[in-house]
């Protein structure tokens, strides 16, 4: 914790004394910033001169970095306004370590889009929620490609704000999508609040996530480079191949195989590099198939069950299955309609006797 008796004579002189949670919150934030990137985070918080700046020694263990800056927090009157900015600087850098949730907002038929104000933006969006709850933190931050960052950390009734669990938004204005880092208990809240400052009529989430907001961007506004598939799978040639003499016409058609993945795979993923997401869910409701006498289950039960593909990179992952022989090209479509429909969560369900799933209707 924070010690008060370690404050400059500066803060003492000024009379101002930081709130012992402000003091804590900075300095457990600069304690998770990579010792290399503080001074330019600090720099882009704009909050300590550069006077102050230079007194900082970073060559010292990071916990003395830690008080030096909460001491010069102290000596500007820092408040839990400032510190959330320091906050929102570090996530925005190091956006990958949550898991997003992408949202969509709609208009009501025949509604047309409104022109978007920022400043009317925030003052609805603060609004609508202070009007439902008394204790909350509400910090914004522009960036680039017109993303609003919203930073919101929850209170209750009776509880000040937990600026430890806050809730990342980020909104593209003059888009209808919205990405959310987790978040359980005020999601209507939030929800709300979103439609209203926006000017939208409802919201509904993508089932689409991942830890990169950047490739979720790249999927929702169309920026990567896949024709969903138009081949029929082909299953590969067997190969008999005497290691002291080859055929000829072995490597031939070797050579044709090898061409033909590799056209099939530009079809399905495109000539770029694809979107990252890590994992991808089906979820499997059938009638279970077996022999009455078995008497396992009854087919007013459905049979069910859920996998689950992991990768750190797993578009690409699948992209490269069938060029190392490892699959049937092109891959099925329920793994490579991914980027097409926007989603990485789907729910297989049996329709008059044939598997079908719903991330593959129009």
């Amino acid at each position: 914790m924070w010690a008060s008796g370690r404050r400059r004579r500066g803060a003492l002189d000024s009379g101002f004394t930081m709130d012992e949670t402000v003091a804590e919150y900075i300095r457990r934030t600069v304690l998770k910033i990579p010792r290399h990137e503080i001074m330019e985070m600090l720099t882009m918080w704009d909050f300590l001169s550069k006077t102050q700046l230079q007194t900082i020694n970073v060559h010292q263990i990071k916990e003395k970095i830690s008080q030096e800056v909460v001491e010069l927090c102290e000596e500007n009157s820092a408040s839990i306004k400032q510190a959330a900015i320091l906050d929102m600087i570090y996530n925005h850098t190091y956006r990958n370590k949550k898991v997003w949730t992408v949202y969509q907002m709609t208009k009501a038929a025949g509604e047309e889009t409104d022109s978007f104000n920022l400043a009317d933006f925030k003052y609805k969006f603060k609004r609508s929620l202070r009007s439902a709850l008394k204790n909350v933190t509400i910090s914004f931050r522009e960036y680039e490609d017109n993303a609003i960052w919203i930073r919101i950390a929850w209170g209750t009734q009776y509880a000040k704000p937990n600026q430890y669990k806050a809730t990342y938004v980020v909104y593209h204005s003059q888009t209808p999508y919205v990405f959310v880092s987790s978040l359980r208990s005020n999601l209507p809240l939030l929800c709300q609040a979103l439609v209203h400052a926006s000017s939208y009529h409802d919201i509904h989430e993508m089932e689409l996530r991942s830890r990169c907001i950047d490739s979720l961007k790249d999927i929702v506004f169309k920026r990567y480079s896949q024709t969903f598939q138009t081949y029929h799978p082909r299953p590969l040639q067997e190969r008999n191949v005497a290691p002291e003499k080859v055929d000829p016409r072995i490597i031939q058609e070797n050579k044709r195989e090898k061409e033909r993945i590799q056209s099939v795979n530009q079809e399905v993923f495109g000539e770029g590099v694809q979107p990252k997401i890590e994992f991808a869910q089906y979820k499997l409701e059938t009638m279970f198939k077996g022999e009455p006498e078995m008497d396992i289950l009854t087919e007013k039960e459905p049979f069910r069950c859920v996998v689950k593909f992991s990768s750190p990179h797993l578009l690409e992952a699948l992209k490269s299955l069938a060029p190392a022989g490892m699959a049937d090209a092109p891959l099925s479509p329920l793994l490579t309609c991914i980027p097409q429909k926007a989603r990485n969560y789907f729910k297989i369900k049996e329709r008059k006797g044939i598997l079908s799933a719903s991330c593959l209707g129009p």
